[in-house]
């Protein structure tokens, strides 16, 4: 048998990996401390960014299969200690549940890391509606240890210390939405005057949560990056957090572009959070002023969405995400239908997305 038995999606544009199976073994054996008899192969789906993914599934003779992660960077050699080494070491220290770090070749670019199985939140929620609530529940925890214990434990050594949800970064993302979306994926072009119409409605928005206090935010935490790990949660793709509104995380999760929770639902657990915080802080959180940020960051959360849905069609030919645009655009005239504080920006914005302009359907009626 081979060193190495490549099972795989076998997608056309599946990656190219930088390892075989003689160089798992060069460093896996010592680690099990037994021989290793063969290796199975995985291409897995990853996230909208440039990074690769494998399963290596491993066999022993004395316990059976077992199986790690590769992540693959973009480039070999590039980075000595990346960000996401530097924040799991972070999160770990904070007892905030990620995959350990198993080995790291700096040469290779490649990061190899603990398996946290296949079950996703977004799993449970489309499967388990009755462990909706439980579950989601669990998630809320999480926002609450990092936006408690993780943003009182921040130094100048983790990544996120100095990156913020600044104007300047919310409007880049706005900038990114418009042209790949709006100019890109609808071949909308936009007027001078058009394009300044839209990028002021939208400074104002990104001005008004750029005031907002800022806490740890993981900025991708949706149901795609919560493993389901016995009883309890595995955070993934944590690279890229930084400072941000306390509402931000929670956008996240209950306006997610892969999940469309019922309304009562995102309520109850908004409610959830609410009393959580309060409990953790021990005051009282008026749940209006609350509510009006969490809705404003949905809207720019949900456009940055677009915007990078947009991009990976449009510059890597990957259609993988389209499916989630209608979604997220829903998420959005939600949003504006239900707040009139935001029928100004909506009115703008539905100058140029002909998409925000279908009639608003019953949340309710969802499955």
């Amino acid at each position: 048998m081979n060193d190495f038995d490549t099972k795989s999606d076998k997608e056309d544009d599946s990656p190219q990996r930088r390892f075989d199976g003689n160089y798992l073994k060069s460093w896996l054996n010592p680690l099990v401390k037994e021989p290793i008899s063969r290796f199975e192969f995985f291409t897995l789906k990853g996230d909208a960014s440039d990074r690769s993914y494998f399963r290596v599934t491993y066999y022993l003779r004395s316990a059976g299969k077992s199986s790690i992660i590769v992540m693959q960077m973009k480039e070999p050699g590039s980075e000595k200690e990346p960000d996401f080494n530097r924040m799991q070491k972070f999160l770990t220290h904070l007892n905030i549940p990620v995959p350990e770090i198993l080995y790291y070749d700096a040469e290779r670019g490649l990061l190899f890391l603990e398996d946290g199985g296949d079950t996703h939140l977004e799993d449970i929620a489309r499967n388990s509606p009755d462990r909706i609530i439980f579950w989601y529940q669990k998630a809320i925890e999480l926002i609450v240890a990092m936006q408690t214990r993780v943003t009182k434990s921040m130094r100048p050594y983790c990544p996120a210390y100095a990156l913020k949800f600044d104007v300047e970064k919310l409007m880049w993302e706005m900038d990114f939405m418009i042209k790949h979306y709006i100019q890109g994926f609808l071949k909308r072009g936009l007027s001078q005057d058009e394009e300044s119409k839209v990028r002021t409605a939208l400074l104002g928005l990104c001005e008004t949560l750029a005031g907002e206090k800022r806490v740890f935010v993981h900025r991708d935490f949706h149901s795609r990056n919560l493993m389901i790990r016995e009883n309890d949660l595995l955070l993934l793709d944590f690279q890229d957090a930084r400072m941000g509104p306390r509402q931000y995380d929670l956008v996240s999760l209950l306006k997610d572009s892969y999940v469309t929770l019922k309304a009562e639902t995102r309520n109850e657990l908004l409610n959830y959070y609410l009393q959580r915080m309060e409990q953790e802080e021990d005051r009282s959180i008026p749940p209006s002023p609350f509510l009006r940020i969490f809705d404003w960051m949905s809207i720019q959360r949900n456009l940055k969405a677009i915007g990078t849905f947009s991009f990976q069609y449009m510059e890597h030919k990957n259609e993988r995400y389209l499916e989630y645009l209608d979604p997220t655009l829903q998420h959005i005239r939600d949003t504006i239908h239900a707040r009139p504080d935001l029928e100004p920006l909506g009115r703008v914005l539905k100058q140029v997305i002909p998409g925000l302009n279908t009639d608003n359907e019953n949340e309710a009626a969802r499955p």
